[in-house]
């Protein structure tokens, strides 16, 4: 089957009058860890200013006051947390129950790297049927395993060069060199969605492909891929396939970056700048 070439963005979420905070989707991030909570505080903020109705912020029970005390309109979940700080493995035990309530899961950043992380990514890969996009730590994750395993639901996978080659056992060069290519068949061969990041974001299904035209350098910088984790789980949220969520979220991100960075500089760009940007980015979308 010949790949298709996207151009077109997708349509956006329609947004109801008579709509309600359920009508939104419900997030939930499982995110952050000692030292990392602006992690999660930043993916939280990506699935507000993306539009979800409610978010939830799990995060191990130590940094929960300073999660919780970065934004109120987010939710905080604690969980056990071992000696580092880190999920501990009794973790999924309190997990079992919170991911029957949202529409939409998301795992990694922050999270750092222990086997209890890998074995709850795991389990939410293999078992757990809702949406999940997969970053950062959690696809670290991922690649510590011999083979990934076969996919619940639908599955977004967002790495950067790096987590990429690490994903399929090359290296960056390889990676940069055939960004299409090796994006187009990972997904092809897992049956997930590919968010491939950098200079001209690669999105792919295995089927269709796009490269995102919006962003800047002044995006290069931590946290970043934070807000868009949040940012594509609350469009999955709002009812967008897989495919599409990821499509948009790259768009309205990289845009984010662009206003931020024509008042404030590529320089002086930080991811914290990308949400307070993003309602701006949407008025430009609505306004097409």
């Amino acid at each position: 089957m010949a790949l298709e070439r996207v151009t077109e963005l997708p349509e956006l979420p329609a947004r109801k009058t008579d709509s309600h905070k359920g009508s939104f989707g419900r997030v939930l991030l499982i995110a952050g860890s000692r030292g990392m909570s602006g992690a999660a505080c930043l993916s939280g903020l990506g699935a507000l200013r993306g539009g979800a109705g409610l978010v939830f912020v799990a995060v191990p029970s130590g940094i929960v006051s300073i999660v919780a005390g970065r934004e109120p309109s987010y939710l905080t979940i604690p969980l056990p947390e071992d000696e580092a700080g880190r999920l501990h493995a009794s973790a999924t035990e309190t997990l079992q129950d919170e991911v029957a309530k949202p529409d939409v899961i998301a795992i990694g950043p922050g999270c750092g790297q222990s086997q209890a992380v890998t074995d709850i990514v795991t389990w939410l890969y293999r078992d757990i049927d809702k949406p999940l996009v997969v970053d950062a730590d959690g696809l670290n994750a991922l690649s510590t395993l011999d083979t990934l395993p076969p996919a619940a639901g639908p599955r977004i996978l967002t790495p950067h060069p790096g987590e990429f080659a690490r994903l399929t056992g090359t290296d960056i060069k390889t990676v940069q060199q055939a960004r299409e290519e090796m994006a187009t068949e990972f997904a092809a061969t897992h049956s997930c969605v590919v968010l491939l990041k950098g200079a001209g974001t690669v999105i792919t299904d295995g089927h269709r492909v796009a490269v995102n035209s919006t962003g800047n350098s002044g995006m290069a910088t931590g946290g970043s891929g934070d807000v868009l984790t949040g940012l594509i789980a609350a469009l999955l949220a709002q009812g967008l396939p897989a495919f599409e969520a990821a499509q948009l979220a790259a768009h309205l991100h990289g845009l984010a970056g662009d206003l931020a960075a024509a008042e404030l500089s590529e320089p002086g760009l930080i991811a914290s700048d990308l949400p307070r940007y993003l309602p701006t980015a949407w008025l430009r979308m609505l306004a097409r």
